[in-house]
């Protein structure tokens, strides 16, 4: 009986497996080559949660059990953080603080990308992109608004299964913004 808590259970792989296809996605050499972002710490956070946003958006259009899924993949994220302040020396009396100031973003660009993707226009989703991601520069602004359009648009497309099972959620980047 004990055991049992002690073993990993299936949905746990399966936030593990979506975890590491969202960190591999927001970590795609192109989105700091070309200047989108700048590649530090913070910068890889902005577009994990970026990437991890519109998952969560397409997890929570669909049927159960895709928002409890949705809910162990944030688990599994904040874990991931923690365990990555851990690995770059933070020590383990900075870290519960540094995690609610990263939780606090986390919800607040995720709330920003939720209301300006809902929006027809990228008015308000480059207005979220500049104030999240410090992107200066209207071209960049635009090449995020539609990256994450072709994003939300290729998730849209994805039912439970094929999410769950998928190599890659997201969609190639130079095939985007063509």
């Amino acid at each position: 009986m004990i055991l049992k808590l002690f073993r990993s259970r299936p949905r746990d792989d399966v936030a593990a497996s979506l975890f590491e296809r969202v960190n591999a996605a927001a970590r795609a050499p192109q989105l700091y080559r070309d200047g989108w972002v700048v590649d530090t710490v913070e910068g890889r956070f902005e577009l994990l949660t970026l990437h991890a946003v519109l998952l969560l958006r397409r997890l929570r259009a669909l049927p159960a059990p895709a928002p409890d899924l949705a809910q162990e993949f944030v688990d599994r994220l904040f874990l991931e953080i923690e365990r990555a302040f851990r690995e770059i020396g933070i020590g383990d009396l900075a870290v519960p603080k540094r995690m609610k100031a990263y939780a606090k973003a986390f919800y607040g660009r995720a709330a920003s990308y939720d209301e300006a993707l809902a929006e027809k226009d990228n008015v308000a989703l480059c207005a979220a992109v500049e104030r999240n991601l410090g992107v200066p520069g209207a071209d960049v602004q635009i090449e995020l608004a539609l990256y994450m359009r072709a994003v939300e648009r290729h998730l849209a497309a994805l039912e439970f299964a094929e999410i769950v099972s998928s190599t890659s959620l997201f969609p190639d980047l130079r095939t985007v913004l063509k």
